[in-house]
């Protein structure tokens, strides 16, 4: 299930769309905010980080959007790489609108822990750590109550890693730790909805749809104009030219 067997990048787009819109969602965050230090990216910071007393004041939206910023390049890195390891089989198990509900669901859950145990608290955190360990709760489940939809390797995986994320919960210092323990617990709650109807993780089940692609024949596409590679190199080295430029212009012009 966490073994990535896709043979390259497109390939783990298209098997797990969500899965990857999310990490590019984190990344390009992080760029705009830390790296390049836009001014765009400083107001979705304000705006959009977890901070009690702005929730307590009516700013609720913060209790999602603080799920998709990240504090740093690490905090960044590590939540995506925990999210490329446990979001693709669940993605394709579950589908994507259920697994939306179970990462965004455990997010929030893990927010409003955090508010309702300080509601009028100062400090901001942000983060998906709550999300992720909302996936993790999930396979817990898996664990316990729904046994033939995990291999025992698979379990063993999950435990150790449960019980490793635990302990650093509590030893590290900075850890929104009530986000990470009710986006646990909210994840657990939400697998008994979410798993019904749930089949086991194939990586056989993701060549079946790519072959059952392949069969259909447009008679057209042989028309289609393509961009040459070239061009596309250039496209993006041009963007990446302006993002560099934008960036050290809002540095140089505070």
């Amino acid at each position: 299930m966490f073994i990535r067997t896709e043979r390259s990048i497109k390939e783990f787009v298209h098997y797990y769309p969500i899965v990857s819109g999310l990490v590019i969602i984190n990344l390009s965050l992080w760029v705009m905010i830390d790296f390049l230090q836009l001014p765009l990216g400083n107001q979705l910071f304000q705006w959009g980080a977890g901070h009690n007393i702005s929730i307590h004041n009516g700013e609720y939206w913060r209790l999602l959007t603080s799920v998709f910023l990240h504090g740093g390049l690490m905090h960044a890195l590590f939540n995506s790489f925990a999210l490329v390891l446990f979001g693709p089989a669940l993605e394709q198990m579950i589908g994507k609108i259920k697994f939306i509900i179970a990462y965004v669901g455990a997010g929030l859950i893990g927010n409003l822990a955090t508010y309702l145990i300080a509601p009028t608290a100062f400090y901001v955190h942000v983060g998906a750590s709550g999300a992720v360990y909302g996936l993790l709760g999930m396979y817990i489940f898996m664990v316990v109550l729904r046994k033939h939809l995990i291999d025992p390797g698979s379990a063993q995986i999950v435990i150790i890693i449960s019980v490793i994320g635990g302990i650093m919960t509590v030893l590290r210092p900075g850890i929104n730790v009530y986000a990470h323990l009710f986006g646990f617990i909210g994840g657990f709650g939400l697998a008994s909805l979410l798993l019904n109807n749930a089949q086991p993780f194939s990586i056989w089940q993701n060549r079946r749809v790519q072959n059952d692609d392949s069969i259909q024949f447009n008679p057209d596409r042989w028309k289609k104009k393509r961009i040459p590679k070239r061009i596309k190199s250039r496209i993006l080295w041009g963007v990446l030219i302006i993002l560099v430029i934008l960036g050290l212009w809002s540095r140089l012009n505070p």
